[in-house]
């Protein structure tokens, strides 16, 4: 707890003097809308567009064509689908599960890896404190998975040893996205396994402790109606950070 108050003290002392570019809208690259209207998605991910905002998402992450990805934690393959068609065939994607998880929540991929149109993926299994991939990559992204890694239990994972991990997996100007569901200011990780948010606080101490840089704090998916006390789903409230190592 000492550790938690110390990072958040830090972060409030540094965001006086960190230039992050906050968005509201933005332009939406080309191969981003190709990408959101990719045919291959399936209804049940094109349903969710209007609650998770994938133009937003993508378009703010500043992933590009021929990049290679790592994506923590792919479930059903909603953001993975998404950054396999941004990337495209010069570009790769490694979505890591944890070895942790069932079996049922591991298949949850398969019709991702059973497409052809997406033979850029890999999914692999690795603890999120020691991952690695066959080659240096230039971001690392993870959607709404960061407050459940504060819980017990299968999702359970070593948050600041991630982060690290992450930055040495990174190129040096590589990025690190996290998209998670807000809870409510100074919170911290009350939230965390009741109702799965995480007070944006925590996240972006932690990450600027690993050595990063804040390069984005955008507000294009949030939700001013959200008060924060509810079970979460699709329409919660989110932060939007984009990290950057430094060259």
């Amino acid at each position: 707890m000492k550790r938690q108050l110390l990072l958040l003290a830090a972060v409030a002392g540094l965001s006086l003097s960190l230039h992050a570019q906050s968005f509201g809208a933005a332009p939406v690259p080309a191969y981003v809308s190709a990408a959101v209207a990719d045919a291959h998605r399936p209804q049940s991910d094109t349903s969710r567009d209007v609650d998770r905002k994938p133009a937003a998402m993508m378009g703010l992450s500043g992933i590009k064509p021929g990049d290679k990805v790592i994506e923590l934690i792919p479930a059903g393959g909603y953001s993975t689908r998404l950054l396999s068609a941004v990337v495209g065939s010069r570009g790769h994607v490694y979505s890591v599960n944890l070895p942790a998880f069932n079996e049922r929540i591991k298949a949850q991929i398969k019709p991702v890896m059973d497409e052809p149109a997406y033979s850029n993926v890999t999914v692999m299994e690795q603890d999120l404190d020691k991952v690695k991939v066959p080659e240096p990559v230039d971001a690392v992204f993870t959607a709404q998975n960061y407050h459940d890694f504060k819980n017990p239990g299968q999702f359970h994972a070593d948050t600041e040893g991630m982060d690290k991990a992450v930055f040495a997996a990174l190129k040096p100007g590589g990025i690190y996205v996290i998209i998670d569901h807000n809870a409510a200011p100074g919170s911290g990780t009350r939230d965390t396994g009741t109702l799965h948010r995480i007070d944006p606080a925590v996240v972006k101490a932690e990450v600027l402790a690993a050595g990063f840089v804040l390069d984005m704090d955008s507000d294009a998916l949030h939700n001013p109606d959200d008060p924060h006390t509810a079970r979460v789903d699709d329409k919660t409230d989110k932060m939007f950070f984009r990290f950057r190592k430094p060259r």
